[in-house]
């Protein structure tokens, strides 16, 4: 059993919302409690199966600690992260549903052409965390024509999912944190990754990390970098009936601060360790869902 504490960084503010967690093929998070504040609405996402926890801080460090477990045998992805959905953050464009078929369709098709279409993102995109975004103010994910453009795990895995779901695949946004081997299982911020689904096999890919540690061309791993990931979430435009929640959230990776509609990021500390209970013995209990 591990701990994932999420500690905020700041003064928070009246509402924050945070993502419940979810199960892999690697872990399940089963719990999540909170100190400095409490649970006021855990709200669902029928469409992806996703829950979010609306909080209220009383005052002083608000703290989430999830309880990650190891997955059950047999525990596949959630099959709602492979559904095509439409929203800005998840079609291509034309022109990039165009080249992306054409892509995979020179390549031999079938795991050469992920590969492909993997190779294409990568060298599309230099990493980087630019304040405007590739498709900001855009009605479907654009076409990276020619060059390379500023983008983060965010943007490059938001144009290689769009792309990989143009040309027919199954493909789907996982995120979560990733802990660096080198920083003792502490994080600041969120991660994501990739991960495909053809002919009954399923592979993880991450080219954020292979582009940060000069890894070469990108190729399937979950952990291409030494270190540790756990997923809190899946797929991009979530809605959650709460007038107090903007209609549509491009995600929910970590807690954020919630103001008149809108959101905004906090100032995080992420913590990963083994659960201990009192006398050096792991930590058990009734880890049912949110506590």
């Amino acid at each position: 059993m591990k701990r994932l504490t999420v500690t905020v960084e700041e003064p928070a503010c009246a509402l924050v919302l945070a993502p419940v967690g979810i199960a892999t093929p690697h872990d399940a998070v089963t719990a999540l409690d909170v100190t400095g504040g409490r649970i006021e609405r855990v709200l669902g996402e029928p469409e992806l199966g996703l829950g979010a926890a609306l909080l209220r801080p009383a005052g002083g460090p608000l703290v989430l600690d999830y309880a990650v477990a190891p997955a059950p045998a047999g525990q596949p992805y959630p099959e709602a992260a492979f559904r095509p959905r439409a929203n800005r953050f998840t079609a291509a464009a034309a022109e990039l549903a165009d080249a992306s078929r054409g892509i995979a369709a020179r390549a031999g098709g079938g795991h050469v052409g992920i590969a492909a279409l993997v190779a294409e993102a990568e060298a599309r995109f230099d990493y980087a965390h630019p304040e405007t975004r590739f498709n900001d103010g855009t009605d479907a994910v654009p076409y990276l024509s020619c060059g390379t453009t500023p983008g983060s795990c965010v943007d490059i895995n938001t144009y290689l999912v769009a792309s990989l779901r143009a040309a027919g695949y199954e493909a789907a946004y996982v995120y979560g944190h990733f802990f660096p081997a080198d920083r003792g299982g502490v994080t600041h911020d969120m991660h994501c990754w990739v991960v495909t689904r053809h002919d009954g096999e399923v592979l993880e890919w991450d080219i954020a990390h292979h582009m940060k540690a000069g890894l070469g061309p990108t190729r399937a791993a979950l952990d291409p970098r030494p270190g540790r990931r756990v997923a809190l979430g899946h797929s991009m435009g979530q809605s959650y009936d709460d007038p107090r929640i903007p209609p549509m959230l491009k995600l929910l990776s970590e807690p954020l601060a919630l103001h008149d509609g809108a959101v905004r990021r906090l100032s995080l500390s992420v913590r990963l360790a083994d659960a201990r209970a009192p006398g050096g013995a792991p930590a058990e209990g009734p880890l049912a869902g949110v506590r």
